[in-house]
C-alpha cells in the first residue's frame, strides 16, 4: 500500500473522518454510525460514510435536538483542537437562525411546565392528601 506524501494538501476526505476531526462527533465510529443511519446528508442526498469530502460542499446533520447545515472550508484527517476545527466549516446564516428560534422555543415551553424532579416538601404533601381525601 503506497503511502501519502505528508507535503501535498488533501483534496478530499472520508466524510465520517472529517465529520469526527472536525469535532461534530466525539468519536469516528459514532460519526459512521449518523451517517448511515440518514442523519447527514451530503449536498442535499443521503449518503454512505466513506463519501469524499470536497471543498464547498453543504452538509446537513442533527446534533441532539439541532439541526446544523454547513459548508465545508477545510479538510482535515486529523482531529484537531476545538479552534482549529471550527476553521474547517462555516454554518450558514439560514441554520443560525433556526437553530435560535428553535431553542426559544425550547426556552419557551420549558418555562410552563412545573418541575417534576422536584419531590413535594412536607406542607406540599399535606395539600396533596388534603385534596385526594376530598
Amino acid at each position: 500500500m503506497a503511502k501519502k506524501d505528508s507535503n501535498q494538501p488533501l483534496t478530499s476526505v472520508r466524510l465520517d473522518k472529517w465529520l469526527w476531526a472536525a469535532r461534530f462527533y466525539k468519536t469516528r465510529a459514532l460519526a459512521q454510525e449518523m451517517v448511515s443511519g440518514g442523519k447527514v446528508h451530503y449536498n442535499d442526498q443521503r449518503c454512505k460514510p466513506s463519501r469524499s469530502v470536497t471543498l464547498g460542499a453543504t452538509i446537513s446533520l442533527r446534533q441532539g435536538n439541532d439541526e446544523k447545515i454547513v459548508v465545508v472550508k477545510g479538510l482535515s484527517e486529523k482531529r484537531l483542537s476545538a479552534p482549529l476545527a471550527q476553521e474547517l466549516y462555516q454554518e450558514t446564516e439560514d441554520s443560525l437562525k433556526k437553530r435560535e428560534a428553535a431553542s426559544t422555543s425550547r426556552h419557551i415551553q420549558a418555562a410552563g411546565k412545573p418541575n417534576t424532579s422536584v419531590r413535594p416538601d412536607k406542607k406540599q404533601r399535606r395539600q396533596i392528601m388534603k385534596l385526594k381525601h376530598q
